[in-house]
């Protein structure tokens, strides 16, 4: 068995306590986890910039402020409402300002891609470009994020995986059972991040039928949570939904490996090609003005 790193999840603290007109707040904590979504986004903007510059990608460089933007806020807002819906959602119809008490925790995967979908169509309508064009740049760049967020997770060691008795088990400080478990949290980190983004960077780095590359990380997400699931600890409030074995993650999976499955075999039996093949003069220059 390992030992668990003693790790602070709390990577630096701005102040211990603030008064303002007589009411004291505080400490104001900024947590490794909440460094990992920015230390993604940050990712996701440098690769965005390198791509841009390729002749057969549609979003410029100009345009990655503004992307990236949208997709943040689709990421956060989506994830914390699809957490409370998929996860919480007695629990809000019960009390609905827990939707906003982000500090306690609670972002979900699932609600986030939902989230950057909305996003990324009301970005598109503003800036006329086709959705799947915008959507096939960045979903390769998703992965570098999501294994930062694992890694957010291994620190705050929190989302553990199932007890068991292989070498690298680990007891988590969190764990109220004190049993040695898992660290699903580096397999995923592994394999939506590093994996997922060797592939889909290998995939995309040239033209490729259009939605090709987005449905492509849909299905192969939804392949690896699917899997990861098996080692996961689930929720302790919802546990086994179906069978006595799947979990709600898994479950939430099921669309994924259907429509991204299906769009990608539709995708890439289409006889016309995306950016860089066929697009027509007016849709090239809609995109690029």
């Amino acid at each position: 068995m390992l030992t668990y790193p003693e790790f602070d999840p709390v990577a630096f603290t701005v102040f211990e306590s603030l008064t303002v007109f007589g009411n004291t707040f505080g400490p104001l904590q900024v947590h490794w986890y909440g460094l990992m979504y920015l230390f993604g986004f940050a990712a996701c903007w440098a690769l965005g910039m390198y791509r841009s510059r390729k002749p057969h990608y549609v979003v410029h460089a100009r345009q990655m402020d503004d992307l990236l933007f949208y997709v943040a806020m689709g990421v956060v807002l989506g994830a914390r409402v699809g957490y409370v819906i998929f996860y919480q959602f007695s629990e809000f119809m019960a009390d609905p300002a827990m939707i906003f008490r982000v500090w306690d925790g609670g972002m979900s995967f699932h609600g986030g891609l939902l989230g950057v979908i909305t996003a990324t169509l009301m970005y598109c309508r503003k800036v006329n470009q086709n959705f799947f064009d915008v959507i096939d740049f960045f979903a390769p760049f998703v992965p570098i994020a999501l294994g930062l967020g694992r890694l957010g997770n291994f620190i705050g060691g929190e989302l553990y995986g199932r007890a068991t008795d292989l070498p690298w088990a680990m007891v988590f400080p969190k764990d109220p059972e004190q049993l040695a478990r898992h660290p699903s949290q580096l397999y995923q980190m592994f394999f939506e991040g590093a994996v997922l983004f060797a592939i889909l960077f290998w995939f995309s780095r040239k033209p490729r039928p259009r939605a090709a590359v987005s449905a492509l990380f849909v299905l192969l997400y939804g392949c690896v949570r699917f899997g990861v699931e098996f080692v996961r600890q689930p929720d302790a409030h919802i546990t086994f939904l179906l069978f006595g074995w799947m979990t709600r993650g898994q479950i939430l999976c099921i669309p994924m490996l259907l429509i991204g499955g299906g769009v990608f075999i539709w995708a890439m039996k289409r006889q016309k090609y995306g950016p860089g093949k066929e697009l027509d003069s007016e849709q090239a220059s809609a995109e690029k003005g």
